[in-house]
């Protein structure tokens, strides 16, 4: 990458930096924040055992948010595999909610490059708005960034107006300098958003893997205006740790980066945290 470099960060910033943005998490803990916090969820159901009933049900849930907490926004997204966005356009009736579909061989992207390209284009036809797709990371750990390059540049193009997010899998990598690499190659692709893990493996979101995004995704905006959205996903389950990935986008990219247009949090728990924390004033 010759014209974005991690070099001139260097991991010992990283380490300074995440202590700093470490002791900020608690100025954050607000009623209000918590609130906001929600509505930038991908409420992600992306189970072996899911079948179309129990999708439905997932839906409803969402659907009858808003009658059992009428003072807490409701989810960003719904986010399924690609065969359950067809029942979730179906059930889904709350206006705003956007149907997010992993797709492009996830979750780990090990697969014919037109079998991507097919099942991110059947994704969108059913009714996506939004594709969450995997890097392939080891093409990045062996120096193939051309070829992850137009591969990515080939599923934006298959999204047609859907939203492209492209997953780092950011546990893959043993170097920060890679996944600095893999968020400038994916933002160089056309994601509008980066994200850093599937969940299906480990580690999954790390503080530090975030920060490193959200330090590319600051560089790549500086060089060409592009504004691009920033999701970690896999084992947030607390406030805490939501509030932690809240603090690094406020701190990097300012505060009107930490609404759900430019920040998501794949979850599946972290919702019931959130309310429950809401609901007794706030989280200590």
């Amino acid at each position: 990458m010759k014209d974005f470099s991690f070099e001139r960060h260097g991991s010992d910033l990283i380490n300074s930096r995440l202590c700093v943005i470490t002791n900020r998490v608690m100025k954050n803990n607000s009623i209000d924040t918590l609130k906001q916090l929600h509505s930038c969820i991908d409420l992600t159901s992306l189970s072996n055992a899911d079948n179309e009933n129990s999708i439905a049900d997932f839906v409803m849930g969402v659907n009858t948010f808003k009658e059992n907490n009428p003072n807490i926004p409701n989810v960003a997204g719904i986010c399924v595999y690609p065969k359950f966005v067809s029942i979730t356009k179906q059930v889904l009736i709350v206006p705003g909610v956007k149907i997010v579909s992993v797709a492009g061989g996830f979750p780990h992207a090990q697969t014919f490059h037109e079998v991507k390209l097919k099942e991110i284009e059947l994704a969108v036809k059913a009714g996506a708005n939004e594709i969450d797709i995997v890097i392939n990371a080891g093409e990045i750990i062996d120096e193939q960034e051309n070829k992850v390059l137009s591969d990515i540049k080939d599923m934006k193009k298959a999204c047609g107006d859907a939203h492209l997010k492209v997953i780092l899998e950011t546990g893959a990598y043993t170097y920060d300098a890679d996944i600095y690499n893999a968020a400038i190659i994916a933002m160089k692709g056309g994601a509008d958003f980066i994200k850093t893990s599937t969940g299906k493996m480990e580690p999954a979101a790390t503080p530090r893997a975030a920060l490193i995004m959200a330090i590319a995704i600051r560089d790549y905006e500086r060089a060409t205006g592009a504004k691009i959205g920033l999701k970690p996903a896999g084992g947030i389950r607390t406030s805490e740790q939501a509030l932690t990935y809240y603090t690094i986008v406020k701190e990097i990219l300012g505060e009107e980066r930490t609404t759900n247009e430019f920040f998501r949090i794949g979850a599946t728990s972290l919702s019931n945290a959130l309310i429950k924390d809401i609901n007794k004033g706030i989280y200590k």
